[in-house]
Formats: C-alpha cells, sequence, structure tokens
C-alpha cells in the first residue's frame, strides 16, 4: 500500500509517499515534492491542478491520500486557496484513490500511540516535507 501525505500552504501541496509492505514502511522515490496553483486560480487552473496531482497518484501507484486539516477559523486558519486545493483533491473521480483529512487531535493520539519509527532527519527529505510525511505515517496508522 502506498499513501500520499499532503500538506496544503498557501497555493501548495506538498507532497510525501510512504509505503507499507508486511508491516515495514519505506520511502518510495519520488522527484516531485510539491505540485502548485499557478497564481490565477481560474477553474482552469483548478483543473490542471487537479490534473497533475491525479497523474502523479496513477503514476506512482498511490491507493490513500491523507490531508492534514487546517483550521476554518482562528490563529492556524487555513487560507481560502489551500481549501480550493483540498476540495479539487477530494473531487478526484478515481474511485480508487481514497481521500482523508486528518484532524490535529487524531495526528497528536496516532503519534503518542505509533511514534515515528525513524527521526524525521534520518528520512533524506527536504525539511518543508516534515508535515506530508507525518500525515502520511499517521494515515498509514489510522487504518
Amino acid at each position: 500500500m502506498i499513501i500520499c501525505g499532503v500538506e496544503l500552504s498557501g497555493s501548495d501541496a506538498v507532497l510525501c509517499l510512504l509505503k507499507l509492505d508486511r508491516g515495514q514502511v519505506s520511502l518510495p522515490e519520488c522527484k516531485v515534492r510539491k505540485l502548485s496553483l499557478s497564481k490565477n486560480h481560474t477553474r482552469e487552473d483548478l483543473k490542471q491542478f487537479q490534473a497533475a496531482f491525479a497523474e502523479l497518484m496513477a503514476e506512482h501507484e498511490v491507493t490513500s491520500v491523507a490531508i492534514k486539516e487546517r483550521m476554518p477559523k482562528g490563529k492556524f486558519a487555513g487560507g481560502a486557496i489551500s481549501f480550493k486545493l483540498e476540495a479539487t483533491i477530494q473531487l478526484i473521480a478515481d474511485a480508487e484513490l481514497e481521500v482523508t483529512l486528518l484532524p490535529p487531535a487524531l495526528i497528536k493520539s496516532t503519534l503518542a500511540a505509533n511514534p515515528l519509527p525513524i527521526p524525521f532527519a534520518e528520512t533524506g527529505l527536504k525539511i518543508f516535507q516534515e508535515t506530508a510525511f507525518t500525515a502520511a505515517y499517521v494515515g498509514l496508522m489510522a487504518k
């Protein structure tokens, strides 16, 4: 099973793939670290983002997407564009792709029960991918 962890930030979707095989978690090779929505945010731009995201998921045989949920209001509220990106990902027509939102409380409780198997610094991922990595890991453990 391959899962894609996603952190939505501004007009970017930061990605991290994790693979679970016989109880072992590994990082499949993926050159794409983030997908960005163009500055115009038109319907066509959203469709292009959706197509690029769906194509990447199909190319890497991803069966599940775990998105770190953003708050609709308050100090840590997500921006309007990130909610558009979330909806765009959720509406991908591929019936094989399961999309899950991970509330912060679920992330915290899952990590308490199942700590990360290796420190993030040892993964070889870029620092900006840490939240996406955590979302992917929690998505795997929550299944």
